[in-house]
Parts: structure tokens; sequence; C-alpha cells
């Protein structure tokens, strides 16, 4: 919706109010990740269904399309990821969450400082545990596997049996420092 509002003249004052309840949902969704390992439809569903409607509610039809269209990106991101057992189904629901608040742009944009932590955050968690080596070899194995098999569902099957020995990373923890990060360095917070 944010990237939105700037279409409908109501950025300034509406931007802040919105990037603060953005960062409170986003807090709780990292810390209930980091503790559990799962992002709750509890959270999800209502950040998404909130978003359509108040975008529809202040900006009408081209709100709520605009609101539609940030949930597009945000699932299509990382519903490929979730599709070959990358990622958790609600890392991706959150980050649909934040589409359907900010819209496109502004999610992308989001997204894009999303991975650059998570794969600081990903590096920093193999070198802490000093298996970066074996780390290192699941990643070229994955890639490898994703450039061959091209099969979701084998992939999907073939991370499952490596699970148990991979190093897990709670994604609503990187979404939450990224989308945040872009907050504070797009001004949307100030």
């Amino acid at each position: 919706m944010l990237g939105a509002i700037s279409d409908f003249g109501a950025y300034g004052m509406l931007i802040m109010p919105v990037s603060w309840m953005l960062t409170v949902v986003l807090v709780i969704a990292a810390i209930i990740d980091g503790w559990k390992f799962r992002v709750p439809n509890w959270l999800t569903f209502p950040l998404i269904l909130s978003g359509w409607g108040c975008s529809w509610a202040i900006f009408g039809w081209p709100g709520l399309w605009a609101s539609l269209q940030g949930t597009a990106v945000g699932l299509g991101l990382l519903l490929p990821a979730y599709a070959i057992g990358g990622m958790g189904a609600g890392d991706v629901k959150l980050l649909a969450g934040v589409g359907a608040w900010l819209g496109m742009r502004d999610t992308l944009w989001a997204f894009v400082v999303s991975a650059i932590v998570g794969a600081v955050l990903a590096v920093g968690m193999a070198l802490y545990r000093g298996n970066w080596r074996h780390h290192q070899q699941q990643l070229v194995e994955i890639l490898r596997e994703i450039m061959i098999i091209r099969n979701p569902e084998e992939l999907a099957a073939r991370a499952a049996e490596r699970k148990p020995q991979m190093l897990l990373l709670p994604y609503g923890i990187p979404i939450a420092l990224g989308t945040i990060g872009y907050f504070v360095y797009a001004g949307m917070l100030l």
C-alpha cells in the first residue's frame, strides 16, 4: 500500500503509521520464528487481509489493485523457495502481507535487503558453528540439483532428506531486519 500511497497523494500522512505498524508485526514475527521456527497464520492472514481492506477503504479499487499486486510480488518472490522445500509457508505469507501494505516497488526493495541480510546471517551462522565447508558443499549440491532436476516435488523430497543435517535459518528474522532496514534507509520511519 505504501508504494500505492504515493500514487494517490496521501503518502506523507500514511507512510509513517503504516511503517511503524509493519515494524511491530515484523518484530513479533521474527521473535516467534526464531523461537518456534514458524510464522503463524494468526499473524500473516490478518496482515494480508488488513492490507487489502485498508487499501480498498482509503483508495478504492485502484488501492486494492495496488495491494493485490504487492501481495503477488511478495508471494512470487518466495514461493519458488517454498516449492522446493527451502523455506516455510509462513515466511512466504509474511512477505505477501508486507506486499499487501507496501505495494510492488517497496516490497521488491524490502525483499532485496532481506535477501542480503539472510545471506549474511547464513554465512555468519555457518562460520560461528565452525562447519563452513559442510554448508558450502550443501549449497553447491542444492544449486546443482536445482539446475539439473527442475522438478519441484523431487527437489522438495531431497530437501526434506537433507534437512536434519542443515543449519536452519528462520527466515522471518531476515524479512523483519531487511524490511525494517529498508524503512530506515527510505526514511519511512522518521
